[in-house]
């Protein structure tokens, strides 16, 4: 029965329990004298709803604490191994797959390289398949626990109620990819496990804002600094945040030719591919067939020699104009957006940070406006090279959370009901 908010007995059953297991989970180990203020709920639906929970298994004692004269209070806990969740990151030089317990602790990981014609949909879509497979039998684990399966991507990523998540990756030649309905052709999970398929930057952002460097602040941006760039604006720890084209926002007009086939895009002035074919085109030598990562440590080694002496000057002034091109680009996200922090990850972006953050900042605060500049921090991520692959196991993580951790029933090959199959068959007018 709905009241008057429309909402059910079991939508409040639902969002109460959701309530604790978030609290549980992000300030945990917590009682349940502490829980009532955490969540705004009386002490009887807190005993009610901790009753439910530990009866499904997602939570438990974690010691005690001393109370102000009274018996000491049980302390509790999101249980680490109540479920899995698999994050995917279809990055530029590999598909990296990792299985987590609830907690989000690695359990296993698999990583397979992109060689060849890198983005082809089959390759990717085995790689994934084989990654899943791998994760969960190094880790003895079984498809049935798993709460879901997050896939970070390059491009923009739009849902359709026939083919699920659809990828338009304009920079890496997928047209409307149904990655999800490949995903699930492979058969290698149950149809009760969900596949969560969102663009690389935005996991970069959610990772962040729950566990790294963005945590506690309002509005972050979040910028993924790999072959290209691309990035993610949060408002908050409870949004999964918007993920931006950045990367193609035009920079200079009739500039270079950028992946996409724009000219003048950010990304072909400050993605690494772009500063890498800066420093071969001025003379720059990374080694015949090398790759972006390597190519990069090379133009480091080559800019600021571990003696501290000399350094190729050119390949200096390919890093310090990447750092200007990425500092203006940054200002149209201070000037628009007006965010408290600006994380800057990515492998190569954390590859550079050290020796081209202060110039960003410079850069940054000279082409944006003088009040939001002054209110903004610029710095790295936290997480590291394993934020995109965090942040997209944190998808299914927050489908979990939203439907107070209850799992969908199975339903092995269950027919669907007469009226739906007709409701679904028919066209509209």
């Amino acid at each position: 029965m709905a009241g008057r908010t429309g909402r059910t007995v079991n939508d409040l059953r639902r969002s109460n329990r959701a309530a604790v297991l978030q609290r549980l989970y992000f300030d945990g180990p917590l009682s349940r004298h502490a829980l009532g203020p955490a969540t705004g709920l009386s002490s009887g639906t807190i005993s009610n709803v901790v009753g439910e929970l530990a009866t499904d298994g997602l939570v438990e004692e974690a010691g005690s604490v001393e109370s102000d004269g009274g018996r000491p209070r049980t302390l509790l806990r999101v249980l680490p191994a109540s479920g899995h969740l698999i994050g995917v990151d279809v990055g530029e030089t590999r598909v990296r797959v990792e299985l987590f317990d609830l907690t989000l602790t690695e359990l296993a990981r698999d990583e397979r390289a992109l060689t060849g014609s890198r983005y082809d949909v089959e390759a990717i879509v085995e790689h994934i398949r084989h990654g899943i497979r791998e994760v969960l039998h190094r880790a003895g684990r079984t498809a049935e626990r798993l709460i879901g399966v997050g896939v970070g991507v390059p491009g923009i990523v739009a849902r359709t109620p026939e083919r699920g998540a659809i990828v338009h990756g304009q920079t890496i030649g997928w047209n409307a990819v149904p990655l999800e309905s490949l995903l699930r052709a492979t058969r290698e999970l149950p149809d009760t496990v969900p596949y969560f398929i969102e663009n690389g930057a935005r996991t970069l952002g959610q990772a962040e804002m729950w566990f790294g460097a963005g945590r506690g602040a309002q509005s972050v941006a979040v910028i993924l600094f790999g072959s290209g760039v691309g990035a993610c604006h949060v408002t908050d720890v409870a949004e999964q945040g918007r993920a931006l084209e950045w990367g193609h926002l035009t920079v200079k007009v009739r500039g270079r030719r950028c992946r996409c086939g724009a000219l003048g895009c950010l990304e072909a002035y400050a993605g690494a591919k772009a500063l890498l074919d800066r420093w071969r085109e001025a003379g720059g030598r990374c080694g015949a067939g090398a790759g972006e990562e390597t190519a990069l440590t090379a133009l480091l080694a080559a800019a600021y020699p571990a003696d501290g002496e000399g350094g190729d000057p050119v390949a200096r002034e390919v890093v310090r104009e990447t750092a200007e091109y990425l500092g203006a680009g940054l200002s149209g996200l201070i000037n628009l957006f007006q965010p408290e922090r600006i994380l800057i990850g990515g492998w190569a972006g954390l590859q550079l940070g050290p020796r081209f953050l202060a110039a960003v900042r410079e850069y940054a605060a000279a082409y944006s406006l003088s009040h939001p500049a002054a209110r903004v921090s610029i710095d790295l991520g936290e997480l590291g090279p394993d934020a995109v692959t965090v942040g997209a196991a944190t998808l299914p993580l927050a489908d979990f959370f939203a439907g107070g951790g209850r799992r969908p029933a199975p339903t092995p090959g269950a027919a669907a009901p007469a009226w739906r199959t007709a409701l679904e068959g028919r066209v509209p007018n």
